[in-house]
């Protein structure tokens, strides 16, 4: 099913008249706001407050973040270049002018990266992780690397002469390659070898013994060229990797959807080139390489000291306790405990809501496998968008299934980088009898929801989980998420229906609590907005508060503005990209922005009205959902809204989770009115949201409500509150 040709969001938020201030003025670019993202990022790898072995990990990340940002965001900037796409971005730019800004910005993030890793290499030394260079490589140590090459590291090294024999090979994405001129000792020949260091060797090998002492694989190699090229000298040498375009674009004419993505991911991997990074001091001779790799279609070519920063994330397994984040046990909810680990007995007594990663992910997994086992369970449907490579989920699907009981598992193959696996737990749920369902050839279905249909007396009862992440056991542990439990029939109507529209194309009507994309979830959000203009002209108090990963939708940013101008006090938190201006005279002046950046991924999605009331309160409208504020979320997937009406899910969700949102001052950015981020000052009274759940009572009813609480700051909610 294909969804039908409407108007770009730039064209729709401006359908009645041209916009009173420029579109430049209006918005932040998407891509500049999501590098300023990865900026914030890679500031907390500079972090005093954080373990030194952490600030490792927040610097590979950042470098994982950039290899994504260009296989996918770049390549599709590039890939409307060479179509001759002349669409221009929320904010007025060409696609020619946001490739020339991303470049200039993404270098220098990348030359910061390459500063930080220095500083901490100092640090690491000063703790006691040396990362030797290759000048370091002397004595036993040379001796036993020597050994360790020639065993495990030659076998599966392949040099590749560079000669009109053999012709240039085909690098893969992310490919870590050297390449070396040598000179034949024996008659003085020249000749060029290339080597491909394969994905299967770890960046980094760690010596034998109670040191921590490290070497990368391509310094050994390196080191023991006599060994890999005997009778050669070494002329020069240098160092280069490749990013390729790694987005998959869905064709409307696929006739099976399966096949495709089979092909598609093996297309993949030999994607146009979008950037090449080379070693610094890449010699002069080796120079020509560079067109032979990149051709016409690589866009940046840079220079650095250590290529690929995320590898550094293999240091971070070292074990030393003393430079991380001390250990943290997740809690199971109270609530089911107290029915003897009955989580429909649970649910049946209350609607429940769990707060990840504070609380365990293994709720949700007792949730399934209580389903898998009960004989009175008739049906479990579920969607799965990213389950990981080890999924507690899929098994009990499989086991319902084996058992009997109708399962359907809707299994979205779209799930960016997950395709492949997500194809190979098709595969199985199906050979064990699950219904597996694909979903929309050019929508994604990236609602989380799991139905369990259950008999009970006379008739059924359904049993609705609906998150806001993914059934990912392994980002839950790390990922902030919402996971809500509830019995309510009107919720499993609505959870039917939903169903229902993904599996058989029936476009739902009369939904009770909850709201869908496509289909109407913009139209609401717009609505709710509406009310509290209303409320703010005729005198009443007005407020919004959400929480979101990414604000981009211009629809939605003019409804906020209107608002602000209207006098609604408006507070976002915005993790990622925000392309939203706040704080703009006579634009924003209501509306103020920021980003938390801390020890987990802030990736639940909450959004509250005051409703006639300042926030918080108890008749405010309290939503979650599985969307962000993009035209993707509105236009291109399965989404869905959900109405917390429960009064204990209610507080718990607007008194705690975004009341510490809002107040956390040890790990907050604002976002300022040009674009930039600023970190925000704790004024002698810190609060760190994450530090206050781990160590504060679950979501169970029992805990104070923030807001009311002598212990934390309210300056942060003084003008939204």
């Amino acid at each position: 099913m294909s969804a039908a040709r409407r108007a770009t969001p730039v064209e729709a938020a401006f359908e009645d008249a041209p916009p009173p201030i420029a579109l430049a003025d209006r918005y932040f670019n998407r891509e500049l706001s999501w590098l300023s993202f990865n900026q914030r990022v890679l500031e907390e790898a500079c972090n005093p407050a954080h373990p030194l072995l952490e600030r490792l990990r927040f610097l590979s990340i950042s470098g994982n973040n950039l290899d994504e940002f260009f296989m996918v965001r770049v390549a599709g900037l590039k890939g409307q270049l060479v179509q001759d796409v002349d669409t221009r971005s929320a904010d007025g730019l060409t696609v020619a002018q946001q490739l020339a800004a991303v470049a200039e910005r993404a270098d220098a993030l990348m030359e910061q990266q390459q500063r930080v890793w220095r500083d901490l290499r100092a640090d690491l030394l000063s703790a006691g992780i040396k990362v030797l260079r290759g000048i370091e490589v002397q004595g036993e140590i040379a001796d036993w690397l020597e050994k360790h090459f020639r065993e495990q590291i030659f076998p599966v090294l392949t040099p590749q002469a560079l000669d009109p024999a053999h012709p240039f090979p085909f690098i893969p994405n992310k490919g870590f390659t050297l390449i070396f001129d040598l000179k034949r000792l024996s008659d003085g020949e020249p000749i060029r070898e290339l080597v491909m260091v394969p994905s299967t060797l770890k960046r980094f090998i760690r010596l034998p013994g109670p040191d921590a002492l490290y070497v990368a694989v391509d310094t050994v190699i390196r080191r023991f060229t006599s060994v890999l090229f005997p009778g050669y000298e070494v002329i020069g040498r240098g160092a280069f990797r490749l990013i390729r375009d790694s987005d998959i674009e869905v064709e409307e004419e696929a006739e099976d959807l399966v096949r495709y993505f089979r092909s598609a991911i093996k297309r993949r991997r030999k994607g146009r080139v979008i950037r090449l990074e080379t070693e610094a001091g890449l010699p002069e001779a080796l120079e020509e390489v560079r067109e032979e790799i990149s051709g016409n279609d690589a866009i940046f070519m840079d220079t650095c000291d250590f290529l690929c920063i995320s590898d550094l994330e293999q240091l971070v397994d070292e074990d030393r306790p003393d430079l991380k984040f001390p250990p943290f046990s997740p809690r199971f909810p109270e609530r089911i405990r107290e029915h003897d680990g009955d989580c429909f007995a649970a649910i049946r007594s209350k609607d429940i809501v769990v707060h990840h990663p504070y609380e365990t992910f293994e709720v949700v997994l007792a949730f399934l496998k209580q389903a898998a086992a009960d004989p009175d369970v008739v049906a479990i449907k579920q969607t799965l968008y990213r389950a990981g490579k080890q999924s507690a989920v899929i098994r009990a699907l499989v086991d319902a299934a084996e058992a009997g009981k109708s399962v359907t598992a809707v299994v979205e193959l779209k799930a960016r980088f997950d395709e492949e696996q997500n194809l190979m737990w098709a595969s199985q749920l199906e050979r064990a009898g699950v219904q597996v369902v694909y979903g929309f050839i050019d929508w994604k279905t990236h609602a989380k929801v799991s139905m369990v249909v259950r008999r009970e007396g006379e008739g059924y009862r359904t049993y609705c989980h609906f998150g806001t992440g993914n059934y990912h056991p392994i980002t839950a542990r790390i990922y902030t998420d919402l996971s809500f439990f509830t019995a309510d029939p009107r919720a499993g109507r609505d959870a039917a229906q939903l169903f229902n529209y993904i599996t058989g194309y029936v476009e739902p009507t009369g939904l009770e609590m909850i709201t869908m994309s496509p289909h109407g979830l913009r139209d609401k959000l717009a609505a709710l907005i509406d009310a509290e203009i209303d409320h703010a002209r005729e005198g009443r108090p007005a407020a919004i508060w959400a929480k979101m990963n990414s604000l981009v939708d211009p629809i939605i940013i003019e409804k906020l503005y209107r608002a602000s101008a209207a006098g609604v006090e408006i507070d976002l938190v915005v993790r990622g990209i925000c392309c939203l201006r706040p704080g703009v005279a006579g634009l924003s002046d209501n509306i103020r922005v920021k980003s938390v950046v801390g020890r987990f991924l802030e990736h639940s999605r909450i959004m509250c009205f005051g409703n006639g009331a300042r926030l918080p309160n108890k008749k405010a409208k309290v939503f979650i959902s599985s969307a962000d504020w993009m035209p993707r979320n509105f236009d291109r997937r399965v989404e869905y809204m959900l109405a917390i009406e429960n009064p204990t899910v209610h507080a718990q969700i607007l008194d705690q989770v975004m009341v510490a949102n809002l107040i956390d001052n040890e790990q907050s950015w604002t976002l300022n009115p040009d674009g930039s981020y600023e970190r925000v000052s704790a004024d002698g009274k810190p609060f760190n949201l994450h530090r206050y759940f781990m160590t504060n009572p679950s979501l169970s009813g029992r805990g104070h409500a923030l807001h009311d609480s002598a212990s934390v700051p309210k300056l942060s909610l003084r003008r939204g509150a």
